[in-house]
């Protein structure tokens, strides 16, 4: 029987695979769908209006949830080297902010935030679609607009909530000005998807950045953590993740107090520890293979110590994957925008994030459970994760398979109908 466009819609948030970027309800206008918080805690999107069968599969085919391509074939170069890891790739370095001031305050080395700086500073671009921390919900980031140097590093530190960066992109497009965007992975995906059908993305999106990803923390979580830190969710006023050094603190504060703690107080010790939404945990593209630079953190093991992280200034993996890209970096390192320290490898890049690599190994397989259970299967294109699913012995991609499968049936990979929570 026919699924409803409504109900298929819906099982996009119920089967767990929504990111929450937000670009379903400019595809289908605000009139039809509002990305909102919902009564799980997350940003999903809740049907307002009446949707038909034509707008619901095009949602299927822009949706990160639902589709993640890997660098479009006309941004790779005879020079592209390509790793069945790590994607393709032009140059990878080493490198941080030139000014001390960027390095401190933004995440890790501050290149994003750098290179965010010098697009304005160089008047390449009119303004930086990306994300700052919420007014409304501190522990949420919100589609932000900058349009100065100033504005850009007033929106520095990563954000480890949920984000809807691309909710109003008709709108955001509509403005017909040149712009970069600095979005997760995901986000990233959905706008390279929209491109498909909207050719003012192309057009317009001079250059695509992006952090490497290793997922958001589940709402529940966070509102966990500050409650056994003895503070309510309904008093937050501001909350800083990480920054002003490298994590640096995370930084929470109330109308009456202000309370530091260390990056490992909240996300843990390891990789296991990571309480991600499920979308996270089996997602295909961490690494942001579509995007012109992906930067990294540094450090060995993929996690920072509590020791060393203290004297820490910062320092970034560049994995420059177009042409464009190069031109960003090499031109922003000419004029000291950004320094490079040295040119490192792909190799370099597995020990610096082999959470990443775990991940992008198994994500085949945990597909191929989804499918075991009649969930959606998300579609991929150009991430070898066939190729790199054999590389693993059959025991392993058994264990992940059938991992996958019990999520689904203890109901951990499910979430509630989404509905507004206010």
């Amino acid at each position: 029987m026919k699924q409803s466009a409504i109900d298929r819609m819906n099982a996009i948030s119920e089967q767990g695979l929504c990111a929450g970027c937000g670009i379903c309800q400019s595809v289908a206008g605000p009139d039809k769908i509002k990305v909102v918080k919902s009564v799980n805690g997350y940003e999903r999107p809740v049907i307002v209006g009446d949707l038909d069968d034509v707008t619901v599969e095009r949602i299927f085919n822009i949706c990160p949830g639902t589709r993640i391509e890997g660098l479009p074939e006309n941004e790779v170069t005879p020079a592209t080297k390509i790793d069945n890891m790590w994607g393709p790739w032009l140059r990878i370095v080493r490198a941080w902010a030139g000014d001390p001031k960027t390095r401190f305050e933004a995440s890790t080395g501050g290149v994003l935030t750098a290179l965010a700086q010098f697009l304005l500073n160089d008047q390449r671009v009119d303004f930086i679609l990306h994300v700052k921390a919420s007014a409304k919900e501190p522990i949420f980031g919100e589609r932000y607009l900058s349009f100065s140097e100033a504005d850009v590093l007033d929106t520095g530190g990563s954000r480890y909530g949920p984000s809807a960066p691309l909710i109003d992109i008709d709108e955001i497009l509509a403005r017909g000005q040149p712009f970069a965007f600095i979005g997760k992975p995901c986000d990233i995906a959905a706008l390279r998807n929209l491109a498909h059908y909207d050719g003012r993305v192309n057009e317009l999106v001079k250059y695509w950045l992006t952090p490497v990803c290793g997922g958001f923390m589940n709402p529940s979580a966070i509102d966990a953590f500050l409650s056994r830190a003895g503070i309510k969710l309904e008093n937050l006023t501001s909350l800083r993740y990480r920054g002003q050094g490298c994590p640096g603190p995370m930084r929470v504060e109330t109308a009456d107090e202000v309370k530091e703690f260390h990056y490992l107080d909240f996300w843990g010790d390891n990789a296991s520890t990571w309480d991600l939404p499920f979308r996270c945990k089996i997602c295909p593209d961490g690494i942001g293979e579509a995007a012109d630079i992906a930067a990294a953190d540094t450090w060995i093991g993929g996690s920072p110590t509590r020791e060393g992280s203290k004297s820490d200034p910062g320092t970034n993996a560049v994995v420059v994957r177009t042409a464009a890209g190069l031109e960003l970096l090499e031109a922003a390192a000419k004029t000291g925008a950004i320094n490079i320290e040295y040119d490192i490898t792909p190799d370099d890049m597995s020990i610096y994030q082999p959470h990443q690599m775990r991940k992008k190994y198994a994500a085949h397989d945990r597909f191929q459970g989804l499918g075991d259970e009649g969930r959606i299967v998300p579609k991929t294109d150009r991430l070898r994760l066939a190729e790199l699913a054999d590389e693993l012995q059959e025991s392993d991609r058994n264990f992940q398979r059938e991992g996958t499968r019990t999520r689904v049936r203890s109901g951990k990979a499910t979430e509630p109908k989404p509905e507004a929570s206010e």
